[in-house]
């Protein structure tokens, strides 16, 4: 029991930018918006999934596709998380000491014409959350290009992208992007706005360049 407080505890603090199913809108899933930069190789087709509860990942998620064009995904699940913060923080952490997977309502149909994945994020108590897990473990991305995004709290990416990497073995995981979002706990949620969303469209662009993805 003592071993479970200290867990919550632990969770709690590092919770990071809860960004969950609860309040993701569905999507049509079609590309919205042709890219603004050259993608390198134009002839990939591009999917970008991405879970968000504050909607700080979402935002990330949409700053990418404007620059690279491509299927934007919202990942829900069959039996949303709660509203309430301390609840779903409780909830996590007993799905990542028993190793659950979510059962996910969003479906991906014919995932094998993409090529190349974005798979965005907030850190969950230092982890990767469960509904990545979920999604990443359902879906065969053998031979694939996966691209980790990431927003967290100030406590940085915990073993997000290392799980990540654990998870997909046979594909290609290139370098990933993180930057600082919401802080649920602390009552600040949306923040990709202003200075912080141009702050956000200049250093995706870099990282995009940098993993040779655009021009």
């Amino acid at each position: 029991m003592e071993k479970v407080k200290v867990l919550f505890v632990m969770a709690t603090i590092a919770f990071s930018t809860i960004s969950g199913c609860s309040k993701a809108q569905k999507l049509t899933g079609n590309t919205t918006d042709k890219p603004t930069a050259t993608v390198i190789d134009g002839n990939k087709k591009i999917l970008i999934v991405y879970l968000s509860r504050t909607n700080n990942t979402k935002a990330i998620a949409q700053i990418i596709q404007k620059q690279v064009g491509g299927k934007l995904v919202a990942l829900e699940l069959v039996n949303p998380y709660p509203e309430n913060y301390q609840a779903i923080v409780a909830q996590v952490v007993r799905e990542n000491e028993t190793d659950f997977l979510p059962p996910l309502k969003t479906k991906i149909d014919s995932i094998a014409k993409y090529d190349m994945i974005f798979v965005g994020f907030p850190t969950w108590g230092m982890q990767l959350p469960p509904p990545m897990k979920s999604f990443l473990t359902q879906y065969d991305l053998s031979g694939k290009t996966i691209i980790p995004f990431n927003t967290n709290a100030g406590y940085g990416i915990g073993s997000t992208f290392e799980t990540v990497k654990a998870l997909c073995p046979n594909s290609t995981v290139l370098d990933a992007y993180t930057i600082k979002g919401g802080i649920e706990r602390d009552g600040i949620l949306f923040v990709m706005e202003g200075a912080k969303e141009r702050q956000a469209q200049t250093e995706i662009k870099t990282w995009l360049k940098k993993i040779k993805i655009i021009k």
